[in-house]
């Protein structure tokens, strides 16, 4: 579905990426470890076209979308919950979910689509008209992910969804991304989270400093003497 083969990112003069490369095979849920800094939201943003790599190419089902615009890249199927949520704070909760079919023309689908993500988030629905920016962190991540739904996404890149929640709240998060993926969407997941997000991956990449130095199966990686005290707390 997507191969990214070795790609260099920069911010100007700092060299993010370093030869990148990874895959990510229809109806997996695949998620990158790493610290804060190592390259994995920048590899994200270099997926969905808001950054642009310098060298190396990214395809997806076959064809190069490496500098593509950012609104071709969500028409192909590709939609990106950013760190931090991004929810519109001035607007409701519907109004957010309606951006986040921007690109659609088919009115009835969309109303559809709409109350899918309500029944599978209840609590969106409750707060349907209220403004995105009195909603709690937990409410927002939700608006975050069912925004990006409402493209129809093939691919779902999510780069950390469990951020500042309470662990109850990142429970409930990590089952949602798990029915997501049972319901057909591939996901791409960005995790501080290791433990959490190994738990229910497929696949996983770590990245350190810009480069990708081990990958392999969430249960290899899980036993990994190596892993397990870099990022699973020595468990």
């Amino acid at each position: 579905m997507l191969k990214v083969d070795e790609i260099d990112v920069y911010y100007d003069n700092i060299h993010a990426l370093k030869g990148v490369s990874l895959e990510v095979l229809a109806g997996e849920i695949v998620t990158l470890i790493g610290a804060n800094g190592a390259g994995k939201s920048t590899l994200l943003k270099t997926l969905s076209g808001l950054l642009r790599p310098k060298t190396g190419r990214i395809d997806y089902f076959g064809q190069s979308i490496t500098n593509k615009p950012v609104q071709s890249i969500v028409q192909s199927g590709i939609s990106h919950v950013p760190e931090g949520r991004r929810v519109f704070a001035n607007m409701t909760v519907a109004e957010n979910l309606d951006l986040g079919a921007y690109i659609r023309k088919d009115k009835k689908a969309i109303e559809e689509d709409k109350q899918a993500v309500y029944a599978l988030f209840p609590r969106l629905l409750e707060r349907k008209k209220q403004l995105a920016g009195t909603l709690s962190g937990g409410e927002q991540q939700m608006l975050a992910i069912g925004r990006a739904l409402m493209a129809k996404p093939k691919l779902l890149l999510l780069d950390e969804p469990s951020m500042g929640l309470a662990p109850l709240l990142v429970k409930q998060i990590f089952q949602i991304i798990q029915e997501i993926n049972q319901n057909g969407t591939t996901i791409l997941l960005v995790e501080q989270n290791a433990n959490m997000a190994l738990s229910i991956a497929n696949r996983a990449y770590v990245i350190e400093t810009g480069n990708v130095v081990a990958s392999g199966t969430a249960k290899e990686l899980q036993s990994s003497e190596r892993i397990k005290q870099a990022y699973l707390g020595g468990m």
